[in-house]
């Protein structure tokens, strides 16, 4: 069935795992928060079944811990799951553009810039607007790898290493030379892969992760 707008209907379970993403995404469900899946499934006017569903595929996400009873729990954060992510980020994203500058097409140089367009610094204010826009930059640079495994790989990492972004942002704001920074960085890494240039490409990607909100978060975590 279609909505009158064209767009598939959502199941319950899918509009339950819907809204309970975006509450954890924004912060609104925090890390570590126990949550009563009845209660919940009340909230948002479903039955348990759909929401279990829902549940169900956000702990493959590993967005939410289940335990043998009714209650679940949001995945905490971690000093070294930020610091894994970071680790494999340092191989990975440089590579992706890498390959991007090399193999990008017509249609991917369209996608780099329609969705840089959109980027806005990010703050711990900013809602899943923005760090959806950053996620479509970033996605728009490293699909253009044409590498499916690749993409796979960094596509399932996002969700994670957002919420350690945004754990860093609420713990420090970034500064005005912060922002301009990281305006700068993406800037270089556009112009590197639109320009055909793999190596600069790669070099402003690995700057790009060491000065990284993930990077921030590991020691954030670490002290705290």
């Amino acid at each position: 069935m279609a909505t009158p707008l064209g767009r598939p209907a959502l199941t319950k379970a899918d509009y339950a795992y819907s809204e309970v993403r975006e509450r954890i995404m924004s912060g609104a469900l925090p890390h570590g928060a126990v949550v009563s899946q009845e209660a919940l499934a009340a909230e948002l006017s479903v039955s348990t079944t759909p929401l279990r569903e829902a549940m169900r595929r956000l702990s493959a996400e590993g967005l939410v811990v289940l335990d043998a009873h009714r209650d679940a729990r949001v995945a905490p954060l971690s000093a070294a799951e930020a610091r894994s992510l970071f680790e494999i980020r340092q191989q990975l994203d440089p590579l992706a553009v890498r390959l991007a500058a090399e193999r990008r097409d017509d249609s991917d140089q369209q996608r780099i810039r329609e969705s840089a367009a959109f980027l806005e610094p990010l703050d711990a204010r900013s809602g899943l607007a923005a760090l959806e826009a950053h996620r479509a930059f970033h996605t728009a640079l490293y699909r253009a790898s044409h590498n499916d495994l690749l993409i796979g790989l960094l596509d399932g990492l996002w969700d994670k290493a957002d919420r350690y972004r945004r754990a860093a942002l609420e713990a420090r704001q970034d500064s005005p030379d912060d922002r301009a920074r990281v305006q700068a960085e993406h800037q270089a890494m556009m112009t590197a892969v639109l320009d055909g240039d793999p190596d600069a490409a790669q070099e402003h990607m690995r700057r790009h992760v060491v000065n990284s909100l993930g990077r921030r978060a590991i020691d954030i975590l670490t002290d705290g």
